[in-house]
């Protein structure tokens, strides 16, 4: 197994404290603050774990402050509904004493209903494409959209339809195929929460897509505001997965970015949607 996919699932193993405490620690590569797809996946899983017999459809998360990679998380689950259908449980992420996320998730029985999705835009599939990483690689320092954390080899494969150094959309979207680095044979709990993980990579940056040629992102401070998804269908972390995003809207120091995620078959599995902080830095204004 990638040695990243091994941390991240290690990462899940929550540490129990009480029936409805745990604590969880941060990714070892990680920078100064902690990346929010990390939180959004250890919350999931952390109220998935008071949760039996029921899977997650939605969550709806804030982050509140920058988490801080050196200390470890406590993460509070309060049981706010047990119905038969449908239960809601509500998460904190504690740091050092205070709240640093939050989160609502809501779980459902599996049932049968009425089905219809939208389609899968036409875009190039995945072996079409080539590695993000090899790319921020190869325009590392050259690029100024190229940040740090772009060359670092995560879980996550990434392949972006419009990558490092190509001409930008003509309009606000950013699609790109994700996929784990290595086979997955676990509940579908963990891909939920591994999709969470990467539902937050690249999202923020989709705001700024109309702005990057005379903005380019290091000059830019930001930050994921509040975060939601919602889980559609089954489908695996493993298997090639299109992000497909955009931004409706940015103002007053904000972005806003929706996706898609599509299975190769053309299925829509889940949605996400973000608000996100995009300030120009005082120096750059």
């Amino acid at each position: 197994m990638h040695a990243a996919v091994e941390e991240l699932l290690t990462l899940l193993e929550l540490e129990p404290v009480e029936r409805y405490l745990f604590r969880a620690q941060n990714e070892r590569a990680a920078g100064p603050r902690i990346f929010g797809g990390q939180v959004l996946a250890q919350a999931l899983r952390a109220a998935a774990l008071t949760v039996e017999g029921l899977e997650p459809h939605s969550l709806h998360a804030y982050f509140l402050r920058p988490g801080d990679s050196k200390h470890p998380l406590l993460l509070e689950v309060e049981p706010i509904r047990d119905g038969k259908s449908f239960c809601t449980r509500r998460v904190r992420v504690i740091q050092r004493g205070e709240a640093i996320f939050s989160m609502s998730a809501s779980f459902q029985i599996q049932e049968a209903g009425l089905e219809h999705h939208a389609d899968m835009p036409p875009w190039p599939k995945p072996e079409a494409l080539e590695d993000d990483v090899q790319v921020a690689r190869r325009l590392e320092g050259k690029d100024p959209n190229v940040m740090p954390w772009a060359v670092r080899e995560r879980a996550f494969e990434s392949r972006s339809v419009y990558g490092f150094g190509a001409p930008p959309p003509e309009a606000p979207v950013k699609p790109a195929w994700y996929r784990l680095r290595s086979a997955l044979d676990h509940p579908p709990i963990i891909h939920a929460c591994l999709l969470a993980y990467v539902s937050d990579m690249g999202l923020m940056s989709t705001s700024l897509v109309p702005h990057m040629a005379t903005t380019p992102r290091a000059h830019i401070i930001g930050a994921s505001l509040d975060h939601a998804m919602w889980f559609h269908r089954p489908f695996r972390v493993d298997d090639w997965l299109l992000h497909d995003r955009d931004s409706p809207a940015a103002r007053g120091g904000r972005g806003f970015n929706r996706g898609s995620f599509f299975d190769q078959n053309g299925q829509l599995v889940a949605s996400t949607a973000q608000e996100s902080l995009i300030r120009v830095r005082r120096d750059q204004e």
